[in-house]
């Protein structure tokens, strides 16, 4: 009930949602995000892949402060699928970037495959990761989702 009444975002928490593929990570995302529209607040859905893409050429075409401007006014983003990816050394910085403009004013929820154990492992730069996960963890309510893929069931 915590979650479900987005009182979460009031206090600027993140949400970390892990599991295996197809167990529901994206679905319970995009429901507490569709949640969090209901109650008026602003929210972004980015996939991975997609933001990774969106940062690299707002780099290379002059948009990145606009990028970041438009994120930072965001009450909610999602990132979904982090972790499938390899991160740059851009990248990585951005992320910090993002979630240092956030933190203890805005809230993230970010699913992956990848327990948050292997995070630091993935972002790779030990420096950089110890700052992102600090940002994302602090205040994060964990989710490890268990089970068979949903789509096997289809």
């Amino acid at each position: 009930m915590t979650i479900a009444d987005c009182s979460f975002i009031e206090r600027a928490e993140n949400l970390l949602i892990t599991g295996a593929t197809g167990c529901g990570k994206s679905y319970l995302a995009c429901a507490i995000g569709r949640q969090s529209c209901s109650f008026g607040y602003r929210t972004l859905y980015l996939g991975m892949n997609r933001f990774l893409e969106r940062i690299s050429s707002s780099k290379l075409d002059g948009t990145y402060v606009k990028l970041l401007n438009l994120i930072e006014k965001t009450h909610l983003i999602i990132l979904d699928d982090f972790g499938l990816h390899p991160l740059d050394g851009i990248t990585r910085l951005a992320i910090l970037q993002i979630l240092e403009d956030r933190y203890g004013k805005k809230s993230v929820i970010i699913t992956s495959q990848l327990p948050v154990s292997k995070w630091y492992e993935y972002i790779g730069e030990s420096t950089i990761a110890d700052a992102i996960m600090d940002r994302l963890s602090v205040n994060a309510h964990r989710f490890e989702l268990k089970g068979e893929s949903l789509r096997k069931k289809k």
